[in-house]
């Protein structure tokens, strides 16, 4: 029997970025209709006909096997659906999907709305065109599923937020393991947390060509990977570094601005105070003097 809730949510628990509408746990084995007659909700729907939610919805597959079409990657392509999947459904996104006959699943479901999921959305971060995610090690996604639903079935006070966080926690995880699907190769995923351990001890000195010479590649190839791995070109990675070392030598030593600027490779020390400026927002005397609580910006 499938264990389905649906969730109220009051004023306060909306202004925490995520609230859930509806959750549940679902066994279908092989040979079982689908999806079952209970519970009778909206959430009911045909797979053959599909629907269209007005909220957001996690479903994870436990175990088994099937498939899930909608309208952003074409109605007529059946995308597989394995063990490990999670995958989302978008408000006013036709869609449809269900488990293979000769397997069934195990399915968790969250049904949400909230600014928190709209924001990841507008900014690219999840799109209507990439719905399935895959996760490694699909236990511990089963473990926060389950916790999100036990969350909602017990409905003690707080429950919306504790779910909205798990929720949080969810997203994060299948983000991570998008993002590094394409980062099977040992050697490269070496080679750039090397990168990054290179210019983690040596950014005061440290140039992108040196950093590829030594780690035996090609500049652009080099480059291309390190963005696309950390988010940074070489070179805005180094100057990121030398920020944040500035920043706790601001904090934490007696070292003039001066001393700094050179500390960090930076020997124009105008040049250091405008970049310094450009991204904190604060002259580095500022800086040092607001984190050492001597006046409020």
């Amino acid at each position: 029997m499938p264990k389905g809730v649906l969730l109220t949510s009051n004023e306060t628990d909306q202004k925490w970025g995520l609230t859930a509408n509806f959750a549940v746990m679902l066994d279908t084995y092989p040979g079982d209709e689908y999806p079952p007659s209970y519970p009778k909700s909206k959430y009911q729907f045909s797979p053959d006909m599909g629907r269209v939610l007005t909220e957001y919805q996690l479903t994870f597959i436990a175990k088994g096997r099937g498939v899930f079409a909608c309208e952003a990657c074409g109605r007529d392509r059946q995308m597989e659906l394995t063990e490990g999947c999670v995958f989302i459904l978008f408000p006013g996104e036709w869609h449809s999907y269900r488990p293979d006959p000769e397997t069934g699943w195990t399915e968790y479901s969250i049904g949400f709305n909230g600014s928190y999921m709209d924001s990841l959305v507008a900014n690219h971060f999840l799109s209507k065109d990439r719905p399935i995610l895959k996760v490694k090690g699909s236990e511990n996604m089963r473990q926060m599923f389950t916790a999100a639903v036990e969350a909602a079935f017990s409905q003690h006070r707080g429950y919306q937020q504790l779910i909205a966080g798990t929720l949080y926690h969810i997203l994060g995880t299948a983000y991570y393991h998008e993002c590094n699907k394409d980062y099977s190769s040992p050697d490269i995923v070496e080679k750039m947390n090397m990168a990054k351990n290179i210019i983690e001890g040596e950014f005061a000195t440290i140039t992108p060509p040196e950093l590829s010479e030594r780690l035996n590649m090609g500049y652009s190839n080099f480059r291309r990977l390190f963005k696309e791995y950390t988010g940074f070109s070489p070179a805005k990675y180094i100057i990121e570094m030398r920020i944040l070392k500035a920043k706790e030598l601001l904090s934490f030593t007696t070292q003039t601005v001066k001393e700094v600027s050179f500390s960090i490779g930076m020997e124009n020390y105008d040049y250091f105070s405008v970049m310094f400026h450009a991204r904190t927002g604060y002259t580095p005397s500022d800086y040092r003097a607001y984190t050492r609580g001597q006046f409020h910006i």
